[in-house]
């Protein structure tokens, strides 16, 4: 199997979360772990995981609350999916990773390798804020969004949660990841903590990113030692579903260097 399906895979208790999880490729191969989008689940990486699967152990975790995970009582924080991520490593006795996050999941790869809480050796942040200033766009678009809003958006992906998650309630979700997104507080986005990314980065961005700013990609990267910059034209939010024949040859490139 090469590709990420909800069938066949594990889960791991955490407080009184399920965290659900997927793995493909050879189990002795270099682990790669792919943190998914804000609302999604870890099928969004199909259009790369055949290929990532030949060279990589792909890890994927459904983040709490959302694909097969279960969002359990405690608040939900980029902090506290953070440590989610932190404790399935522990549970499969990693010792190294890279990782590919995609929005939500790059500010968490952010915050895993600014932490240095495990080892780290590559991060690969696709559409992630590393801050969401006072001034940004996004933040009047976070504070506006409803359930009902984004059911019309994309209906599809509301269905697929219904369908997979054990204790679909969207309404509830939608609400802990509004708060999660609009959290300014130190368990949220990694901010100046940053600066300590010691592992070499790769900051991807399209440049019809109607969400993050070149700008603040670009400030990532200058806060980060050696980190690099991927601006993809004509491509969006999430390059690696739209555009990955654009995105692999630089991702492949940059995880075996």
């Amino acid at each position: 199997m090469t590709v990420f399906n909800h069938r066949g895979g594990e889960y791991l208790t955490v407080g009184d979360a399920r965290l659900y999880y997927e793995q493909l490729g050879a189990p002795d191969a270099p682990v790669l772990i792919l943190l998914h989008g804000g609302l999604g689940h870890i099928e969004t990486f199909n259009a790369i995981t055949p290929h990532l699967a030949h060279r990589w152990r792909v890890i994927g975790i459904d983040s709490r609350g959302q694909g097969m995970s279960t969002l359990g009582s405690a608040p939900l924080t980029y902090e506290r999916m953070q440590h989610d991520v932190e404790r399935v490593i522990e549970h499969l006795a990693l010792e190294r990773v890279s990782l590919i996050g995609h929005s939500d999941g790059g500010i968490v790869a952010l915050r895993m390798a600014a932490s240095q809480a495990v080892t780290v050796d590559r991060p690969v942040t696709i559409g992630a804020h590393w801050a969401l200033g006072e001034n940004d766009p996004a933040r009047a678009l976070y504070e506006g969004i409803t359930a009902a809003k984004w059911s019309g958006l994309f209906a599809e992906d509301v269905a697929r949660y219904e369908a997979i998650n054990p204790q679909p309630d969207f309404a509830r979700l939608l609400e802990a990841v509004r708060g999660m997104w609009l959290d300014d507080s130190e368990h949220g986005y990694p901010a100046a903590s940053v600066g300590g990314i010691s592992a070499p980065l790769l900051v991807v961005r399209g440049d019809r990113d109607r969400l993050v700013s070149r700008a603040n990609a670009l400030e990532l990267v200058e806060q980060v030692p050696g980190a690099q910059l991927l601006n993809l034209a004509l491509a969006d939010h999430s390059p690696h579903e739209t555009h990955p024949q654009w995105l692999l040859p630089v991702v492949e490139a940059f995880l075996n260097q």
